[in-house]
């Protein structure tokens, strides 16, 4: 697919995609979209990903800390055999 400057890319209805310029080793684009839809550069939301996944990924310092309280982590889990939502008297 080629796009000129001034032409543009419409996706699912709701995304514009424009060609601003063409420069020595790059694109310059534009993107009109809902507030609701992020657009993110690729290499940024990879970082996003990544940074998101590790701040929900379980740290061995929380573990401690609640084990110190008695908490070991499988009383709600089901595949440990704890209550869970669904199980219980």
């Amino acid at each position: 697919m080629k796009r000129k400057v001034g032409e543009a890319l419409i996706v699912a209805d709701e995304v514009e995609i424009v060609v601003l310029g063409v420069e020595a080793g790059g694109v310059r684009l534009g993107v009109r979209a809902p507030r609701e839809i992020g657009v993110y550069r690729k290499e940024l939301y990879e970082e996003i990903v990544r940074s998101n996944l590790d701040s929900a990924a379980p740290r061995e310092d929380i573990r401690r800390l609640l084990g110190g309280f008695g908490v070991t982590g499988e009383e709600g889990d089901p595949s440990r055999g704890g209550a869970g939502e669904a199980g219980g008297a």
